[in-house]
């Protein structure tokens, strides 16, 4: 689980910055020659893709640290730290282990009997977030697939 984690780390990173990169030399283009809406709507796909991999990306670094938090062992260890939440001791107590969902993004702490209940370790604003920039950016792609389509047909000779 841990080394899921470290591969999908760096890869958020690069995802981010390489749809940022492509989204803005596609816009920077623009400025250079007469383009229609295809164009635009890729290059904000791209921006839009970039901020939800960013978003993703810094979720996982909060569930990273979760785990770390959780694998380290010793003096106050038990409970796993992750898994306090204020208020509520008696269901930290009966914590016996932790586990990663990745889709939506959240620390799970596993109770005694088979509970479940996700820690508060990754930000409230973060799975919304990516969930809307990432279907803001497939809308914006599809609809420059279509825009291309049918400039495509009425055009044959482009």
């Amino acid at each position: 689980m841990a080394l899921l984690l470290l591969l999908l780390i760096p890869a958020g990173l690069v995802a981010a910055f390489g749809f940022f990169g492509y989204g803005l030399v596609t816009l920077g283009r623009i400025g250079r020659r007469r383009t229609g809406p295809p164009v635009w709507q890729r290059g904000l796909a791209a921006l839009l893709a970039g901020v939800a991999a960013a978003f993703y990306t810094w979720g996982l670094l909060h569930v990273a640290g979760a785990v770390v938090d959780a694998e380290d062992g010793g003096t106050d260890s038990s409970p796993l730290r992750p898994c306090r939440t204020p208020g509520q001791w008696e269901r930290a107590l009966t914590v016996v282990d932790y586990t990663v969902d990745y889709v939506p993004l959240r620390f799970v702490c596993e109770t005694t009997g088979g509970g479940r209940y996700a820690a508060e370790s990754v930000p409230g604003y973060v799975n919304p977030a990516v969930l809307g920039f990432a279907l803001a950016a497939a809308v914006c792609a599809g609809a420059a697939a279509v825009g291309s389509e049918r400039r495509a047909r009425e055009d044959p000779a482009a």
